[in-house]
């Protein structure tokens, strides 16, 4: 984490081949910049390849998910900070090994 109040929470999130956000839908807006690396990424109804300079807003409500295909780097800007209720589904994903 790089920053946070209780309005934003800022992230830099670092992903290693296969890693994974698994697909879900919070509560919350999401702005990222990809700074390395290559992936794939869930934004609403659309799946895209991600990579250095790809930069993405999804709206509170909307699905979305990442895939590293290569050691990846993103910086998360996230309003508001997510609650526990907005990584139920994270979890789950993750339990079952299951980015989609």
């Amino acid at each position: 984490m790089l920053a946070e109040n209780e309005r934003v929470k800022v992230i830099l999130a670092c992903f290693e081949p296969g890693q994974f956000i698994p697909v879900h839908r919070p509560g919350v807006d999401l702005t990222s910049v990809v700074l390395e690396g290559e992936g794939r990424l869930v934004a609403g109804e659309q799946e895209m390849e991600i990579a250095p300079g790809a930069t993405f807003f999804v709206p509170a409500g909307e699905t979305r998910g990442i895939l590293a295909r290569t050691r990846l780097v993103i910086m998360h800007i996230v309003t508001p900070p997510p609650t526990e209720a907005d990584h139920v589904q994270v979890m789950a994903g993750l339990q079952h090994g299951s980015w989609r």
